[in-house]
């Protein structure tokens, strides 16, 4: 089954897809890449609504995309088109369009329990989406994008998160709005933070519930977030050099999931 041609209004929309303001405006978003586009069509997390081939590479033909194309639209580009669409260097051969998943409400997320994710002012799409596949992964309850972070919708944003984009319920917002409702309800914040007063990631005691705020990779977490009822945690290292640039936001992020997703609910079991 050969997809059809795209029309020109299909291939304006795409292209405007690149942009901010229209991914909202449509509440659209591209997605670049065979694994990526495949990932979503199996967990189902997000509606696809077309799939656009680059004639070139034809990867329609292959079985993994037969199956799919009889229940989604199918478009193709020629290689001057497709490269238009495409954010990357080398074009990966098929793009899926997504309907964008709505935000979850702040009451609903603040009655739930588990690992919230905060980002405040992340500006690196790589580093964003990597943190999103981590939190993903981890079985994370949310993630609330601050003032200042990238668009949670950029290309280069989902392509890093491998598929895992829409997986978990998000809010955009302002956190120093945002987190004294999440205080409000019982949920301690911890502020990432790798200062000399702060308190070492393995001093944090058994939990329930936890909002983690991940700060600008500059200039760390905004100083108006900062209070005294919440937290600031810091990664130790035994043997950390002292000459070595901080850790990167994501693998940053991915240590303090893996250390605190240990102590979830242990407080219950024994």
């Amino acid at each position: 089954m050969k997809p059809e041609s795209i029309s020109n209004n299909k291939l304006t929309l795409l292209r405007k897809l690149n942009q901010k303001k229209y991914r909202y405006q449509e509440q659209l978003f591209l997605l670049e890449g065979a694994r990526a586009v495949e990932q979503v069509l199996q967990n189902g997390s997000i509606n696809v609504k077309m799939l656009v081939f680059d004639e070139d590479q034809q990867y329609w033909l292959q079985d993994t995309w037969k199956k799919y194309l009889p229940k989604t639209d199918a478009f193709m580009l020629d290689s001057d088109q497709y490269a238009e669409v495409s954010d990357t260097d080398n074009p990966q051969g098929v793009v899926a369009v997504c309907r964008m998943p709505e935000e979850v409400s702040i009451e609903k997320l603040s009655s739930t329990e588990g690992i919230i994710v905060a980002l405040d002012g992340v500006q690196d799409p790589g580093n964003l989406g990597t943190i999103i596949r981590t939190a993903s992964w981890f079985g994370a309850s949310g993630l609330l994008s601050g003032k200042g972070t990238v668009d949670l919708f950029h290309p280069k944003v989902v392509r890093s998160t491998a598929g895992s984009t829409g997986v978990i319920p998000h809010i955009n917002g302002d956190l120093s709005e945002l987190l004294p409702v999440f205080e409000e309800a019982g949920w301690p914040v911890f502020l990432l933070d790798a200062g000399s007063d702060s308190q070492s990631l393995e001093e944090v005691s058994a939990l329930d519930k936890a909002v983690i705020v991940v700060g600008n990779e500059a200039h760390g977490v905004d100083s108006k977030l900062v209070a005294e009822d919440r937290s600031k945690i810091r990664i130790a290292a035994p043997r950390a050099q002292k000459n070595v640039e901080s850790l990167n936001a994501a693998i940053a992020t991915s240590i303090v999931l893996y250390n605190l997703s240990a102590k979830l609910g242990v407080s219950e079991k024994n």
